[in-house]
């Protein structure tokens, strides 16, 4: 792994100069898109989705604890499988405090399609405590294109078809359950649906990641420029916390 070059500080400052340009210009490019984003159109949600929670079924309204807004991240945890998704624990390792989300009208839940009981045991074992609720038995999952299953819903992840995702070189997300975030809206009894994103759209929420990308080694994942350490892919260096 190569490292940057030492030189003075009157040259760091005017590299750093020249990167805070850059900088300020993404920073005004994010502002724009998540404007764009905000204006997106929205679908009206009108299937009855049932989740199991600890306090008993509840409803999809029901989820937004009479708030107006709704963040929906899908773990990936099906059904009876011991293996559990490193990838989506680090993501929501980064859930803190959600009371400044609350101040702002929104409400940030987790919901995988493995029951309830699966679910609390992990949870235990992890130490979180935000929500998160089982899907188990309905569609939701399969019609937000989390669980891409042709028996239930055609399927599609990231916008693309199992048969575009192996042809573009990604056979991994073509089948299963995969990760993502949804977010919708109430406007009194009615629910829409006003954005999704998958694979690495969700990254914005991972900290971890975040802070790694501040520092001169990064994530140190061979894909980076500079490449980072050899023997670790895209995520591959990821552990559930308490395997470390």
């Amino acid at each position: 792994m190569s490292l940057p070059a030492v030189v003075s500080r009157a040259e760091w400052r005017a590299a750093r100069l020249a990167l805070l340009a850059k900088e300020k210009e993404l920073t005004r490019a994010r502002d724009e898109l998540n404007a764009r984003r905000r204006g997106l159109p929205m679908v009206r949600v009108d299937k009855d989705y049932r989740f199991d929670t600890p306090d008993g079924e509840k409803s999809l309204p029901e989820l937004f604890e009479n708030r107006r807004q709704l963040i929906v991240y899908h773990f990936m945890m099906t059904p009876g499988d011991d293996w559990r998704c490193s990838a989506c624990s680090l993501l929501v390792d980064s859930i803190t405090h959600l009371e400044h989300l609350h101040a702002r009208d929104t409400t940030l839940v987790v919901v995988s399609r493995a029951p309830l009981a699966e679910i609390e045991a992990f949870r235990e074992r992890m130490g979180w405590t935000f929500p998160w609720y089982s899907s188990h038995g309905s569609d939701f999952n399969y019609d937000f294109h989390v669980t891409l299953d042709d028996s239930v819903v055609p399927p599609e992840y990231n916008y693309q078809t199992p048969e575009e995702l192996n042809a573009g070189g990604h056979p991994e997300f073509a089948k299963g359950d995969q990760p993502g975030t949804s977010v919708f809206l109430r406007d009194g009894d009615r629910v829409f649906h006003t954005y999704s994103t998958f694979a690495r759209g969700s990254e914005p929420l991972m900290s971890t990641y975040n802070y790694l990308d501040l520092t001169p080694l990064g994530r140190q994942e061979n894909w980076e420029e500079p490449p980072g350490r050899a023997d670790t892919h895209a995520q591959g260096w990821i552990r559930l916390h308490d395997e470390y």
